[in-house]
Formats: structure tokens, C-alpha cells, sequence
């Protein structure tokens, strides 16, 4: 009776989500694409560009944008490095400092939107740090990865231009008008549900044992809606959105998961609304979308038949939100790049932990973070429109863009840098002893630990398998690294892509044209992220999570 009840729990909670994405879907990308498109801009961002001596009016080249993105970035990363080293002599602080090597490791990590937590979140970071440090980074990480594919998008609609937008202009607007009143919205929701607010001082409690335990409170809610907005992750506390203060029941657990994934679906819509093509977006959506139920469907099977049933899959999860939501939150948050957890991966069945790994080494796409997923997905695209060319003997085209030697040459750089980092950096850790000790398991397990977190880090998405110890100097400053280079070159190389199909003239649609809104197309694309993906990663996955599971 219990897996019954528990089915149709799970059932109608995938079902609600889905509704309530349905109804989201086509207003929020129409306000996103008039968010960019139109010419007004608000009081409030005109004091921003004036204080930052932006003009806002004027376009920059592709190198200008890349260039802003990166020493925006770069400032960001020392600002916050600063405060987090400094957090001893600030006010609101309890506890020890960081050292050097992890507070450039936090710093990092949520500058490049990752938020991959070496430290124990409320006992490694002060209340003035969280909400002065991280949050802002959760606002403004997560609105440069949307400008940047805005400035693809734009590259894919213009025809013969030098410029793809403005760069400052594109992250204000997308703090101003998209993440801050969203986010706001959401941590009122999070409030009345449940989720803590607070500047108390830390309460020192008797238990009924007897045992002492001091209770932190804390801005928790509005953190906690813009670490899900923004596809961010990480905690306020260590137990990340499995602590009761940061996700306390199952109606916070599916708010959580639809601020997840509601703007990396919205924005297909606005994709497609932008070049002129609704078709177009409709076509991205549903490549997204086949790939993110299916994840679902693989990790809830894996764990609903773990070890016997309901009461084996348990293990590592919180009886209060139960195997299938448990489930959807994996699979949501390793599908895009939101490193929150609501349960341990390390604990999951050796296949389900494999899916979940699975889920960003396609390149967190289905339906990936804010921008970045839709940019991973139309680099994709530009790689099948090319290998569909070569297959019928025609010059490939997409969306009236000439698909060349440039244009395949940056997707293809793209396509490779985050694997060469995960590979190559999880071989070396595997091969160190000071690296492999951090491991809490041997074997094909301890294995995917260790390509777990590295794959975690070059993707940008920040979740861990909970068995690495990794608050360590190398582990620290490789996972750092890696962080830093998955997210940067990538950019520079879809921005490379946006000027590139920027200048361009745009073709006429005839005859030869093939078609890239068709069920057949949104196909092509799944076999070709499925094939890329398998191809690059398949030795990895059988000697670790398939491994496991046939041993």
C-alpha cells in the first residue's frame, strides 16, 4: 500500500510541475524577449550605467562583449575572495576563517555559477558573507550565462552586423526586470512555507538526550530562491536543500524544483520569439524536454528498485519528501547546472547514480542552467545541421546561417573543453595519493566519485556524490581550475560563434533548406548530444557506475 501511495504522490507531483511549467512557458519567454529587445531603459538602470560610466546605448563587437564578461568575472572573483578572507574582522561572523585555498575555491565557484561547497556551509561562511557575497553572485553569475546566449541569439537573428548587444546592458536588465522580482516572489513563497529568515543570533538548545546543540537561523529563504532561480545551488547550511530551515516540506521541495527549471525552459520561447521562428523554440523545448523526462524516469525506476523496493532506495534520502521527489530533484538539478541536492548522490543505486552523472556530462542541456543550457543546446544544433549537410551533400545551413570551417570549428572546441577537463583532471587526481585519500570508497565507486565531482566542477553544476572529502589544497585549486576554465572558454567561444553568425547575410529559405523545427531534426539532435556524449564518456561510465552495477 505504501508504494502505492507513494507512486501516486510522485505521479501528481510530476504532474503539477509540468502544469505549472505549461502555464509559465509562454509568458515568461515573451517578457524575456521583450526584456531584450526593448529601447527604454528604467530609472534605475540609467543611475547603474551612470555610476558605471556605461554607455547603454551603444553595441559592442563580440570581443568588447567577451571582454566585459571576463573582467566583470575576474572583479567579482576578487571582491568576493576579499570578503570571504575577511570575514573575521566583519560583523556577523561565528566561527573560524576560511583558509586561502578554500575561500579561492568558494570564490570561484560561485563567480562561475557553480557553487560547489568545499567548506560546511553555515559553519564556513559568516551571515554578512552569505547574504553580501554569495547571494549577489547568485544574482549576477546566473545573469551573465543569460546574456551571453542573448548575444547568440542575436548573432543567429542579425544579418551583416558587427555587434551583438551590450553586455552591461544585458546583465542589468536581467538582474532589474527577470531574477530580482522573480526571486522575490519566490522567497515570499519560500517564507510562508516555511523556509527561515532571520538575523537571530545563534540558539543553544537542550535536546532529549540531554545533548546540546546550537541552531543557526539566517537569510535563508531569499538565498535560497535565487540559488534555484538562478540554477545556482549550494547551501545556506551543509545539508544543502535537504535541511528542514532551507526546503521543510513537500510543497517548498516542488516550488524549489519549478524555480529550477522554469527560466531554462522559458527560455526556448524566447529563443524563438527573438530569431523571428516560434517553431524554432518549440523544437529546442522539445529536445530539452524528451531529455529531462527521461532522466526523470531512469532515476525514479533506479531508486524505486533499489535493493528490493521502497525501504532499500532509501538510504541517503529524507523520509519527508520520499523516493520520487527525491528523484526529481536529482535529475532536475543535475540537468541543469543547479548543484542543490534535497539527498545524497553517493547513497543512490549504482544506475541511478550513473544517470545523474549522466546528466552533465551531455553538457547540461536538458534543460541546462540559465543560458547556458540553451547555448549548449543550439551549439549542438550547429553540430547537427553540419553532420546532416555532410550527409546529403549540402552546404549546411541554420536558420539562414552558413554552418562553415569557423563556425564548426568553435562548436567543436566547445563540445571538447569540459570533457578534456573532467577526464584529464579526474585521471590525474585518481593517480595522486593525496587526492585519491580523499575518497571514501574504493573500487568502480570510488571512482565515480572522484569523475563525479570533477565532471560537477568543468559543468559548472556544483553537486557532489557527498563521498569526496575535498577540502584540501590540490582538490581545492583543481576543482577551481576546472570550474574557472568550463565556464570562460566555453563563453568566449559562443560568443566567438555569435559574431561570427552575426555578420553574416541571411539566406533565403528554398527547396535545398533543411528544415530545423521538424520532429525529425529535434531527433537528430538528441542522437547526436546521446552519441557525442557516449563516444567521450563511455570508458569512464563502465568502469564506474556500470561497473557497479552489473558487479
Amino acid at each position: 500500500m505504501g508504494g502505492v501511495n507513494e507512486t501516486a504522490s510522485g505521479l501528481l507531483t510530476i504532474g503539477v510541475l509540468l502544469l505549472a511549467l505549461a502555464l509559465t512557458h509562454v509568458p515568461l519567454g515573451n517578457y524575456l524577449a521583450a526584456t531584450y529587445t526593448k529601447e527604454k531603459h528604467w530609472r534605475v538602470e540609467r543611475l547603474l550605467y551612470r555610476v558605471g560610466g556605461v554607455a547603454p546605448d551603444t553595441e559592442q563587437h563580440w570581443k568588447g562583449y567577451a571582454a566585459s564578461v571576463l573582467a566583470f568575472s575576474v572583479l567579482s572573483i576578487v571582491l568576493l575572495f576579499l570578503i570571504i578572507v575577511g570575514q573575521g574582522v566583519l560583523p556577523l561572523h561565528h566561527g573560524e576563517s576560511m583558509h586561502l585555498d578554500t575561500a579561492l575555491n568558494t570564490a570561484i565557484s560561485f563567480v562561475t555559477n557553480t557553487n560547489w561547497q568545499s567548506y560546511a556551509g553555515e559553519a564556513g561562511t559568516s551571515q554578512l558573507v552569505q547574504a553580501l557575497g554569495l547571494t549577489v553572485q547568485n544574482f549576477v553569475s546566473a545573469a551573465v550565462g543569460i546574456a551571453v546566449v542573448v548575444a547568440l541569439v542575436r548573432g543567429l537573428a542579425r544579418s551583416e552586423s558587427t555587434r551583438v548587444g551590450n553586455f552591461w546592458v544585458d546583465l542589468v536588465r536581467t538582474v532589474t526586470r527577470v531574477l530580482l522580482p522573480i526571486a522575490t516572489v519566490g522567497a515570499v513563497l519560500l517564507v510562508v512555507g516555511g523556509v527561515v529568515q532571520n538575523l537571530a543570533s545563534p540558539t543553544e538548545v537542550t535536546g532529549v538526550t540531554g545533548a546540546k546543540q546550537t541552531i543557526l537561523g539566517g537569510l535563508v529563504a531569499s538565498q535560497e530562491a535565487i540559488k534555484e532561480l538562478g540554477t545556482n545551488g549550494g547551501g545556506f547550511f551543509n545539508a544543502n536543500s535537504a535541511h528542514p530551515f532551507e526546503n521543510p516540506n513537500a510543497a517548498t521541495n516542488l516550488l524549489e524544483i519549478f524555480l529550477i527549471l522554469v527560466i531554462p525552459f522559458a527560455l526556448c520561447r524566447m529563443y524563438g520569439v527573438l530569431v523571428g521562428d516560434r517553431r524554432q523554440g518549440w523544437a529546442v523545448l522539445s529536445f530539452m524536454g524528451i531529455l529531462w523526462a527521461g532522466s526523470v524516469a531512469l532515476v525514479t525506476w533506479s531508486e524505486v528498485h533499489a535493493a528490493g523496493g521502497i525501504a532499500g532506495g532509501m538510504e541517503g534520502k529524507e523520509t519527508r519528501f520520499g523516493l520520487w521527489a527525491s528523484a526529481l530533484f536529482g535529475a532536475s538539478t543535475t540537468a541543469t547546472s543547479t548543484g542543490a541536492v534535497n539527498s545524497m548522490h553517493d547513497s543512490y543505486s549504482a544506475a541511478g547514480g550513473g544517470v545523474v552523472l549522466l546528466n552533465m556530462m551531455l553538457g547540461e542541456i536538458s534543460p541546462g542552467g540559465t543560458g547556458s543550457g540553451l547555448y549548449g543546446a543550439l551549439v549542438v544544433a550547429v553540430i547537427t545541421v553540419f553532420i546532416a549537410g555532410l550527409m546529403v551533400g549540402r552546404t549546411p545551413e541554420f536558420l539562414g546561417k552558413t554552418i562553415g570551417q569557423k563556425e564548426v570549428t568553435f562548436a567543436a572546441l566547445y563540445i571538447l573543453v569540459t570533457p578534456a577537463l573532467a577526464l584529464v583532471l579526474s585521471a590525474i587526481a585518481i593517480a595522486l595519493p593525496v587526492s585519491r585519500a580523499a575518497l571514501l570508497n574504493s573500487g568502480p565507486h570510488g571512482l565515480s566519485e572522484m569523475v563525479y565531482a570533477f565532471t560537477s566542477a568543468a559543468n559548472n553544476n556544483g553537486s557532489a556524490f557527498a563521498g569526496l572529502s575535498a577540502d584540501q589544497p590540490y582538490l581545492n585549486l583543481t576543482l577551481a581550475l576546472a570550474m574557472l576554465l568550463g565556464r570562460f572558454v566555453p563563453m568566449v567561444l559562443v560568443l566567438a560563434l555569435a559574431g561570427s553568425l552575426a555578420a553574416q547575410r541571411k539566406r533565403p529559405v528554398t527547396a535545398g533548406t533543411m528544415p530545423t523545427h521538424t520532429p525529425l531534426f529535434v531527433t537528430l539532435l538528441i542522437g547526436v548530444a546521446l552519441i557525442v556524449t557516449g563516444l567521450t564518456y563511455f570508458p569512464t561510465l563502465a568502469l564506474g557506475p556500470i561497473a557497479e552495477a552489473l558487479s
